[in-house]
C-alpha cells in the first residue's frame, strides 16, 4: 500500500500517520519523487482501513501494490537504488566490474590477480573463501585462512572485497572484514540465512538460482530489505534449462524485466553461466549491450591450475581487453551515463 501526500505536505503533518501506521507494525518508507511524496507500507497491511487513513488533511489518495515484493518492486521505490561501497557505485547509471579469481588459494595468487583486474579497471575484488561444491571430493575453500588473505589484497590494492557467504556462524567475521555479501545461487532461497545477512546491514550480492523464477529472486530479496539491508545487488547467473552446450543458460532478457520490475541495481556473471572462458566475453558484451549495471568475472593469472572453475576463468590479458570492448559498447549505447 503506498499513500500519495498533497503538494506541500510537511513531515510534521506526517507525523501522526506515522505513529498510527507504527502501532499497527507496520514496515514505513518514506518515498520522494520530483513532485511527489509518499508513505510505503509493507507488512500485513490488511488490517489498514483506507478510509482512516484518508481522514488526514494532508493524504491525496491511497494505492494497493498488488506484488508480492513491496520494498523490491518499483512502485513502492520508483528511483533506481545505488550501492555505494568506499566511493564505489552500482546503479542508477553507474557501472562496475567485479573481478577475481573462483577461489581464494594462496597470497601471491590473489594479490597478483588483484592487481592486474584493477590495473584494467575493476572496482571490487572477488575471490572464494567458502566454495560450494556439488561434489564433497572438490575443493572447498580455504576458510577463514582464504578471508585473511582477502584482507591482504585489499589492504594492498584497495579492492573492496566480494565473497560468498555459507554459514551464519561467520556472520560476525563478514560482517567485519567483508565489503559486500555475496549470496550464492544455492542459498538464495535460505530464508533464515538472508533474513540474519540483512540484519547485518551491508551490501549484498544476490545471486539468482539455478531454476529460480524472476519473482522467486525478487523476494528473496524482500526477505534482505524487510530485514534491514537496503544495499542489494541482485545477480543473473545463468539457470537450469535442457540444454547442455553450456554450464547453464544465461537469461538476458532478465536484465530488462528486472529493470521495469525493481530499482535494484542488475549484474550479470557470464563465467558461471557458460562455464566456458571463450563465451565469456561474447556474454558480458551483450548484458552490456542490454543494459545490465555491472559485471562480476572470473579471473585466474592459470586457469589451467585452478583448483575450482579453470575453464570459466580468463587470464588478466583477456580481461584487459575485454575491458577495452565494454567501454566502446557502453560509449556507444549509454554515452550520458
Amino acid at each position: 500500500m503506498i499513500i500519495i501526500l498533497k503538494p506541500g505536505t510537511t513531515k510534521e503533518e506526517t507525523g501522526p500517520i506515522y505513529k498510527v501506521l507504527e502501532e499497527k507494525g507496520i514496515i514505513i518508507q518514506d518515498i520522494v519523487g520530483a513532485s511527489t511524496r509518499m508513505i510505503g507500507m509493507a507488512g500485513d497491511t490488511s488490517h489498514i482501513f483506507e478510509d482512516s487513513i484518508m481522514a488526514f488533511p494532508c493524504v491525496e489518495r491511497i494505492m494497493r501494490v498488488q506484488e508480492s515484493y513491496k520494498l523490491a518492486g518499483r512502485k513502492f521505490h520508483p528511483a533506481d537504488t545505488i550501492v555505494e561501497v568506499d566511493g564505489r557505485k552500482i546503479g542508477g547509471g553507474n557501472f562496475a566490474v567485479i573481478a577475481g579469481p573462483c577461489s581464494v588459494e594462496s597470497e601471491d595468487q590473489i594479490l597478483t590477480i588483484a592487481r592486474d583486474v584493477k590495473a584494467s579497471g575493476a572496482v571490487f575484488m572477488r575471490g572464494g573463501a567458502f566454495k560450494p561444491r556439488t561434489s564433497p571430493y572438490a575443493f572447498n575453500g580455504l576458510g577463514l585462512d582464504g578471508l585473511e588473505l582477502l584482507k591482504i589484497a585489499r589492504q594492498k590494492t584497495g579492492l573492496p572485497v566480494v565473497t560468498e557467504i555459507m554459514s551464519p556462524e561467520y556472520l560476525d567475521v563478514f560482517a567485519q572484514d567483508v565489503d559486500i555479501i555475496q549470496i550464492g545461487a544455492r542459498n538464495m532461497q535460505n530464508f533464515s540465512l538472508l533474513r540474519q545477512v540483512g540484519e547485518l546491514g551491508k551490501p549484498v550480492l544476490l545471486k539468482r538460482g539455478l531454476s529460480a523464477t524472476i519473482e522467486e529472486l525478487l523476494m528473496a530479496a524482500e526477505y534482505l530489505l524487510v530485514s534491514g539491508s537496503a544495499q542489494i545487488i541482485l545477480c543473473e547467473r545463468g539457470i537450469r534449462t535442457f540444454e547442455t552446450s553450456t554450464r547453464n543458460t544465461l537469461d538476458l532478457s532478465a536484465i530488462p524485466v528486472l529493470k521495469a520490475k525493481t530499482h535494484l541495481p542488475v549484474m550479470i556473471d557470464p563465467s558461471h553461466a557458460t562455464g566456458y572462458w571463450h563465451l565469456v566475453e561474447p556474454m558480458a558484451l551483450a548484458a552490456v549491450a542490454a543494459g545490465c549495471d555491472g559485471l562480476i568475472i572470473e579471473v585466474h593469472n592459470r586457469p589451467e591450475a585452478a583448483l575450482c572453475d579453470g575453464a570459466q576463468s580468463i587470464t588478466p590479458q583477456i580481461f584487459q581487453r575485454l575491458m577495452v570492448k565494454i567501454q566502446k559498447v557502453r560509449d556507444v549505447l549509454y554515452p550520458a551515463e
